[in-house]
């Protein structure tokens, strides 16, 4: 696998664009219209928010991906058509069915979604004319643009592509992604549109993607808010000409490795772009009974508004992650618990080790933090990525609607 220029335009038949309608105000300049676009027929696989409260794009695409098929992604930012009711369900259809007629593709194959403030109906006539600006833009080297459309509170766009070599050729894929703020598992605030050349049934790649998700965009958090705009889709139009990856050939795990990895830079990129974030924390748990029981005790830490806090001010406060490790809810013996704050041990089975505090503050200083928890208790292990919790947080969320 090897790392290639070109986001979701890099495999074979893709093309994007990104344009400004100014959906939030007039007074916007930004591009907030984005669109992805295979030439060929795709098909389809994703994940989705698991809130409750659950934008119509958000319950239109994931209808697209039920039925595997998907040849365009349109998504707007600034607006996030949430609790807009059955307006927001319509406007969803007619954006569908007028990217259909200019696409010359059938309705249920355009994923819709939108991202920004919750509560507000989409201005369609501005819609409109961001939707004909991205056809008209289509491009296959509009990956930036697009990756720039869909940005809110990001500070950088995330757009990605790897080639992995299979026996018959290599096989590209792409992502573009965008999340920042409201960053929890089961989705995080974020939508990510990857795109690759393989040939792969849907029902494959759906898999692929449930499981990789599950190691990747499942394991972040940045403030513990899960949104109601939340999505990963995957479209995938064959056109490399491989043979169709199947579960258990070679080329498949090659393929699933790339993805894998790919979903995994996905995800950590928006960690480290959290909103107000200074800081980058790996949290590793093992010696669990269970994987499962490892990512609850790492997601405890991770969410642990007091581990975060101490983060931000370079504090090697070990007493605050084993807190949170204990109230996690996972039992296990609190006399082999072991932390370390990168390769320095302050606590082992159970109680501090007499560390050097000037070594563990030059640890908490670097902009990324390692942190290892064992608890002695069995083989499951588990990685969980964090952001800190600043000052500019609070700043940039207190008037965010306003």
């Amino acid at each position: 696998m090897k790392k290639i220029e070109g986001g979701v335009c890099a495999p074979q038949g893709f093309q994007a664009s990104g344009v400004n309608a100014k959906i939030k105000n007039l007074k916007i300049t930004k591009k907030d219209c984005a669109l992805v676009y295979s030439e060929a027929p795709a098909t389809a696989a994703g994940a989705f928010t698991t809130n409750v409260v659950k934008a119509p794009p958000v319950a239109w695409t994931e209808g697209v991906a039920i039925r595997g098929a998907c040849r365009a992604v349109f998504i707007n930012s600034g607006n996030a058509n949430a609790c807009t009711g059955s307006r927001g369900l319509s406007d969803v259809q007619a954006i569908a069915e007028k990217l259909s007629g200019e696409l010359g593709i059938s309705i249920t194959e355009v994923g819709v979604l939108s991202t920004g403030v919750i509560g507000v109906p989409l201005p369609m006539d501005r819609i409109s004319d961001g939707l004909h600006g991205c056809v008209a833009a289509l491009s296959p080297g509009g990956n930036a643009d697009a990756a720039h459309a869909i940005m809110t509170t990001d500070t950088v766009p995330k757009e990605y592509a790897v080639e992995v070599a299979l026996s018959s050729g290599p096989v590209r894929l792409g992502a573009m992604a965008k999340g920042s703020g409201m960053i929890a598992p089961n989705l995080a605030t974020m939508i990510v549109v990857m795109t690759t050349d393989a040939r792969i049934e849907a029902e494959v790649i759906q898999q692929l993607l449930r499981e990789c998700v599950g190691v990747s965009f499942n394991c972040i958090c940045v403030d513990n808010d899960m949104s109601t705009s939340d999505a990963v889709v995957v479209m995938a139009n064959g056109l490399a000409g491989n043979t169709p990856l199947l579960p258990g050939t070679a080329d498949y795990e090659a393929f699933a490795a790339a993805f894998r990895a790919l979903c995994v830079e996905v995800a950590q990129a928006l960690v480290r772009d959290g909103e107000g974030a200074t800081k980058f924390v790996e949290i590793r748990v093992n010696g669990a009974r269970t994987d499962e029981d490892a990512k609850t005790i790492a997601r405890s830490i991770a969410h642990s508004q007091l581990c975060k806090t101490a983060f931000f001010g370079e504090d090697a406060n070990w007493g605050r992650i084993a807190c949170a490790a204990g109230y996690s809810g996972v039992r296990f013996p609190q006399e082999r618990l072991c932390i370390s704050l990168g390769d320095l041990e302050v606590v082992h089975e159970g109680l501090p080790t007499g560390f050097d505090e000037a070594a563990a503050s030059t640890i908490m200083k670097a902009k990324d933090i390692f942190i290892d928890v064992s608890i002695g208790d069995g083989a499951g292990s588990a990685v969980f990525w964090t952001s800190d919790l600043s000052h500019d947080y609070v700043s940039i969320n207190a008037d965010y609607r306003t």
